[in-house]
C-alpha cells in the first residue's frame, strides 16, 4: 500500500528536472546564439587591427621620404622600367638603324664651327672647349682678321690675343695653347697642319678629339668625336657604357664602318643639341625613341618635349653665322658690339 503513492512523486519530481534541464539547454543555446555575433564581430576588429596599420605605416614612410626628398631639393625619380637583355648582334643592328635614322633627320648635318681652312678650324675647336660653337664663331671673325696664319698668330703679344678671345672663357690657358700650337706650325710643320693624327695630338691644346674634327672635316679622314654631346647619347643608346673619351670612341668604331665616322659624329652631336639634351631629354618628340634605350628619362608629352626642341627644330637661329647652303635654319647673329663707356 505505501509504494503505490510514491510513484506519482517520483515521477512528478523526474518531470521536473527533465523541464529544469530543457530550459538550461535552451539558456545556453540562446546565449550561444546572442554571443556568437559579438565574438565574431570582435574577431573581426581584432584582425582589422592587426592588418590595417601596415598599409597606413607604408604610407606615412612614402610620404616621409617624399617629403625628404622635396625639402633636399631632389624630385622623386622615376625608374625606368627594366628591358630584356639584348645581344650583341640586336645591339649593332639597332645602332645602324638609329644612324640611318639620324641621317633622314639631319641630312644637312655638319661642323658647326666657321672655318675656311684647317687651321681656322683647329683654332676654332682649341676655343670650342668649355663653351658654345656659336660664341666661338662670333668671336673669330675679329681673330682671323688679325692674325690669319700660323705666323701671326705665334708673333701675336699675349695680352693682345687674350683680349680678342676672352668673350670665349678661360682665355689665358687658351691663348698659351694657341700661341704654342702656332709655333710649333710655324717651326716643325712648315705652317701647315698637319694631316696625320700623331702630329696633330703633339701640339700643345690638341688631342683626340679636336684632332679627329681637323681630320674628318678639313682633311676627309674619317673620325669619331668625342665630345660631352657624343658619349652621352652612345651611353643612352646602350653603345657603351664607359665614361673614358677614348673607351668611347674604341667601342663604337668597333659599331660602325669606317666611313660612316665622321658623319655619325655630326649627326649624333646635332640631336645631342637639339633634341637629347643633358638635363631634359625631349623624349616626346625624338624621331629615334622607338629603337633608344634610356627613352622616358625626359619629357614624354609631345606638345610638353615640343617646347624643349632647340635651334632649327625648335624655330631658332643655328650656331654658324655662315652655314652651309642645305641649312634649313637662320644662320646665327653676329657678336653685338661692345657698349662705349659714357
Amino acid at each position: 500500500m505505501n509504494a503505490t503513492p510514491e510513484k506519482p512523486a517520483a515521477a512528478k519530481k523526474a518531470v521536473t528536472k527533465t523541464a529544469a534541464a530543457k530550459k538550461a539547454v535552451a539558456k545556453k543555446s540562446t546565449a550561444a546564439t546572442e554571443q556568437a555575433p559579438a565574438r565574431k564581430t570582435a574577431a573581426k576588429k581584432t584582425a582589422a587591427r592587426k592588418t590595417a596599420p601596415a598599409k597606413p605605416a607604408t604610407a606615412k614612410k612614402a610620404a616621409a621620404k617624399k617629403t625628404a626628398k622635396t625639402a633636399a631639393g631632389q624630385a622623386p625619380v622615376k625608374k625606368a622600367a627594366a628591358r630584356k637583355p639584348e645581344s650583341r648582334v640586336a645591339m649593332v643592328r639597332r645602332a645602324r638603324r638609329i644612324n640611318r635614322e639620324l641621317a633622314e633627320l639631319y641630312p644637312y648635318a655638319h661642323p658647326e664651327l666657321d672655318f675656311t681652312n684647317p687651321f681656322e678650324l683647329l683654332v676654332a675647336t682649341v676655343l670650342s672647349a668649355q663653351t658654345t660653337d656659336l660664341r666661338v664663331n662670333q668671336t673669330t671673325p675679329r681673330l682671323f682678321a688679325v692674325c690669319p696664319t700660323p705666323e701671326d698668330m705665334a708673333a701675336m703679344p699675349p695680352e693682345k690675343l687674350e683680349e680678342l678671345i676672352r668673350p670665349t672663357g678661360f682665355f689665358r690657358a687658351k691663348t698659351k695653347s694657341l700661341i704654342g700650337l702656332s709655333a710649333a706650325l710655324r717651326d716643325r710643320f712648315g705652317g701647315e697642319v698637319p694631316g696625320r693624327l700623331e702630329d696633330l695630338v703633339t701640339l700643345p691644346g690638341v688631342g683626340r678629339k679636336t684632332a679627329n674634327v681637323v681630320l674628318g672635316n678639313a682633311f676627309g679622314v674619317p673620325g669619331i668625336t668625342v665630345d660631352t654631346h657624343f658619349g652621352r647619347l652612345a651611353r643612352r643608346f646602350g653603345w657603351t657604357t664607359a665614361e673614358d673619351a677614348e673607351k668611347v670612341e674604341a667601342d663604337v668604331a668597333e659599331i660602325f664602318p669606317k666611313s660612316e665616322w665622321t658623319m655619325l659624329s655630326h649627326r649624333v652631336v646635332f640631336h645631342g643639341r637639339r633634341v637629347c639634351h643633358s638635363r631634359k631629354p625631349a623624349c616626346g618628340a625624338c624621331a629615334i625613341a622607338p629603337l633608344c634605350p634610356a627613352y622616358g628619362e625626359g619629357e614624354t608629352d609631345p606638345e610638353k618635349a615640343k617646347k624643349l626642341l632647340k635651334y632649327e627644330l625648335g624655330g631658332q637661329p643655328g650656331q654658324r653665322l655662315k652655314p652651309p647652303a642645305d641649312y634649313p635654319g637662320q644662320p646665327a647673329p653676329p657678336m653685338a658690339p661692345p657698349v662705349a663707356a659714357s
